[in-house]
């Protein structure tokens, strides 16, 4: 789906996170970064997922890498998700889908035979330099960290 790979500069973005700070990619300037965009906040897959990335939080920040969330939610949206499940990670909210169409992760899907627009789960790995080190598109989301770590 996203025309984005290895090399390829990360789109520099702005948005605002689950308490209404700005959030940008500049701000990571020096950190490495894995942004996953995903669907929906508290569906099932979603959950799996975060709660996938918050259980091997301390191994990803020991790798260097800092973990950004982004779906279409609302940020109130988001606050119930983190709280939920103890997400010690933001998570962006795009309800305007500037940063999802930036990186190319909206468009048509299938479910359960019917075709509509959407996020294609998917995570970026960047580097220090705001370069993409890997594109992640088949999200395995129950062992999400193991493929960002493989990279």
């Amino acid at each position: 789906m996203t025309t984005l790979k290895p090399g390829d500069k990360a789109p520099d973005f702005k948005g605002k996170d689950q308490d209404g700070n700005d959030i940008t990619l500049k701000a990571f300037t020096g950190n490495k970064l894995v942004i996953y965009f995903y669907p929906k906040d508290s569906t099932p897959g979603c959950t799996s997922q975060a709660c996938n990335l918050r259980d091997n939080y301390d191994l990803l920040l020991d790798k260097g890498y800092k973990v950004l969330g982004v779906s279409a939610d609302s940020e109130k949206s988001h606050k119930k998700f983190i709280e939920k499940n103890n997400l010690p990670f933001p998570l962006i909210a795009d309800t305007d889908k500037e940063i999802i169409q930036a990186f190319g992760v909206w468009g048509p899907k299938k479910f359960m035979g019917k075709t509509k627009d959407g996020i294609h789960r998917t995570t970026f790995v960047i580097d220090e330099n705001g370069v993409v080190e890997d594109v992640i598109g088949k999200v395995k989301t129950k062992e999400h960290t193991a493929q960002i770590i493989d990279v």
